[in-house]
């Protein structure tokens, strides 16, 4: 079954806790420490667009990127601010030319899979951003897998509807199952029920560094994302900083034209 189809149009109801408000503020401030106050910035994975168009408010040029049509649905149906949406997968996404920034929250990263996906997209970010530009994201660690989320179910009731959310983390391969089920209450007042399944991969920060750096890019600096502070053992998402640094302004053909 495929992830964020029915779940989409409820998605924001279920997730009105998440404090996109907080996260706006550092992921600008980090933008401002390097310099970005404007100009172009790509979202990897922008879903409904919560982040995209806080960003467009906070000055910056947005491209809103995910692969999930319902999802974009959502976004497209707020005040379109001058973003642009595009319904990509992250592992082939194109780009007209560089972005200042890309920024990818979410756990978005977490949703590769595979071998080998990881690198195939920092490689690709790294193609489509400016001389130094920045690669902002976050990941949810192996420990909140294997000690908070485990083989716990959650259950949550709204007047939308209803929320039943299994998880199991498989320890050999570090991947989470999510097994959702859905409620949804009708215009006549009835329930439909719906059913997805998601699967995260936890990466270690040795692994990303060492990827980032197959793709060209320079790991900057890696935080809790709840204080800001070191990494920890027992941090449940950390957000890590890596910049572009192989291209040169002034070689030609080095690096796409900017939008």
């Amino acid at each position: 079954m495929d992830a964020y189809t029915e779940f989409a149009q409820v998605y924001d109801d279920f997730m009105e806790d998440v404090p996109y408000a907080q996260w706006k503020d550092y992921l600008v401030q980090v933008l401002h420490e390097a310099g970005i106050f404007d100009g172009l910035v790509c979202e990897l994975g922008c879903g409904t667009g919560k982040m995209t168009r806080l960003l467009a408010q906070s000055g910056y040029d947005m491209i809103g990127i995910d692969a999930s049509a319902q999802m974009l649905s959502i976004a497209q149906g707020y005040d379109r601010n001058g973003i642009l949406y595009l319904q990509q997968d992250m592992r082939e996404f194109e780009l007209y030319g560089t972005v200042r920034a890309v920024i990818c929250i979410c756990d978005t990263i977490n949703y590769l899979l595979e071998d080998g996906e990881l690198l195939q997209v920092f490689q690709l970010v790294n193609n489509y951003l400016d001389p130094g530009g920045l690669f902002l994201f976050d990941l949810n660690t192996e420990y909140k897998f294997q000690q908070l989320m485990g083989a716990q179910t959650f259950c949550e009731h709204k007047e939308i509807g209803s929320l039943i959310w299994e998880n199991y983390f498989d320890t050999e391969e570090r991947i989470n199952q999510y097994d959702l089920t859905l409620f949804i209450r009708t215009i006549q007042g009835l329930y439909q029920k719906y059913e997805e399944t998601h699967y995260e991969r936890s990466y270690t920060l040795a692994e990303v560094k060492t990827y980032l750096k197959q793709a060209g890019m320079q790991f900057v600096s890696a935080c809790d994302a709840d204080d800001y502070g070191p990494v920890r053992d027992d941090s449940e998402r950390i957000y890590i900083l890596a910049r572009e640094h192989g291209k040169h302004p002034d070689e030609e053909g080095s690096t796409p034209d900017r939008i």
